[in-house]
């Protein structure tokens, strides 16, 4: 048992680390009535996350690495559990700002240092299969800023739910600094210094066979952090839901991730004994339900909306391969920066496309108001998410790219005159 409680501490500080990305959007109309914000402010809002975690995506891997997973994650940890409070006592815009940015910095080690501790407490051929696991623990996160954070936010009012959800973060990260260890065998121990990981992070960097993961999933997450944001104003402006049954709606696509994920990293692994297979059939069906979704925008009832919605998430689970293909085309022992930086696309996807998308939104505001927050009508979301199809495209077009490891680390049959 002792592995698996190594890897579900850090995994936890990584579930509210993913609460964070949809959060937002459940409180984003009264994010907008409460500082009198435009759908570009919010989409700026949100995206800061996605920055600061992209900014320090690449370095969160090299300190991993170096320093080991204990020490960065509980450290992470902590600047986000700091970050959230701010931000539920956040008087103005700036303060709000600030806190938003220190989530996004100290998120930014969690998934590393997840996945680093999977790849030192677990078999190789574990890795793919506790990837999504990984990956499934922040779906959860994700459920949880839907109706959980919805109603929490009906009874207590969203400030207060920010500063509880902060103070159970510092508690997870004072329990990470106490528990979790490095290594099985030589504790705190690491392998190399940060000096030898920044002279092999060139090795990724430069390495061709990294950037179609990078790329793909750049795509599909411009598009996922864009629904997942912009899905419950959807869901409130167009279908006049309240807060707690839009997030229910909305939360249909991360309940089917909850089996897809881990079932995709499982099939990989065990049963087909492939990626890039797998990979690109996912990326071109998430494809088609995408264009289905955005095609049907505002004609579907609800209970097919939730069916199509449910459904995108049951084949959407094809990201989790990102990580696993990433680091199989690399060197072994650059494992953390390897998924740093496939994961960097993802995040780099929604942090340069949400404030854009927002102002998408506000470019076709009729200017109805309800409550202090804007009104979109269905035009201007059928014009965001239409860009979120093409995201998908790209995704899928780039998938095509990637290079079929079996589920083995390839770098040196890639590469055999290098070291």
């Amino acid at each position: 048992m002792r592995p698996w409680v190594m890897w579900a501490i850090p995994s936890f500080i990584f579930l509210i680390a993913f609460f964070h990305r949809v959060a937002p959007g459940t409180v984003a109309k009264e994010l907008m009535a409460a500082f009198q914000a435009s759908g570009a402010l919010i989409g700026l809002l949100s995206a800061l996350y996605f920055w600061a975690y992209a900014a320090l995506m690449l370095p969160a891997g090299l300190l991993v690495d170096a320093y080991g997973p204990r020490r960065v994650v509980a450290v992470g940890g902590g600047v986000m559990g700091l970050g959230t409070v701010l931000m539920g006592w956040a008087w103005s815009g700036g303060p709000l700002f600030a806190g938003r940015l220190l989530v996004g910095l100290g998120a930014s080690v969690t998934f590393v240092g997840a996945l680093k501790v999977a790849a030192d407490w677990f078999p190789s051929r574990w890795f793919g299969t506790l990837s999504a696991m990984t990956a499934t623990v922040g779906v959860l996160g994700a459920l949880a800023a839907t109706t959980p954070f919805a109603l929490l936010a009906g009874v207590v009012g969203w400030r207060l739910g920010f500063v509880w959800v902060g103070l159970v973060c510092l508690g997870a990260s004072l329990l990470c600094w106490a528990v979790v260890r490095d290594r099985p065998a030589t504790g705190e121990a690491v392998s190399q210094t940060l000096g030898q990981i920044l002279k092999g992070t060139g090795r990724v960097l430069s390495n061709r066979h990294t950037w179609p993961p990078f790329l793909t999933f750049f795509g599909l997450y411009a598009a996922a952090g864009n629904l997942m944001l912009w899905g419950i104003p959807f869901l409130r402006d167009v279908y006049g839901l309240p807060i707690a049954w839009a997030a229910t709606y909305a939360m249909a696509t991360q309940l089917a991730l909850l089996f897809s994920a881990p079932l995709t990293g499982y099939l990989s692994d065990r049963v087909l004994g492939r990626r890039r297979l797998p990979y690109i059939a996912l990326c071109w069906v998430t494809l088609l339900l995408w264009g289905v979704f955005a095609f049907t925008l505002g004609r579907l009832s609800l209970g097919a909306l939730y069916a199509l919605l449910f459904t995108l998430g049951l084949f959407a689970g094809g990201f989790v391969l990102t990580w696993p293909i990433g680091r199989e085309v690399n060197p072994p022992h650059l494992a953390g920066v390897s998924v740093a930086v496939v994961n960097l696309g993802g995040f780099l996807g929604a942090a340069l496309t949400q404030a854009p998308v927002g102002a998408l939104l506000d470019s076709r505001w009729a200017g109805a108001m309800a409550e202090g927050a804007r009104v979109y009508p269905l035009e201007a979301y059928r014009l965001a998410f239409s860009v979120c199809v093409l995201f998908v495209f790209g995704a899928a077009l780039v998938a095509l790219l990637v290079k079929e490891t079996r589920g083995q680390n390839i770098y040196h049959i890639l590469f055999p005159a290098r070291p």
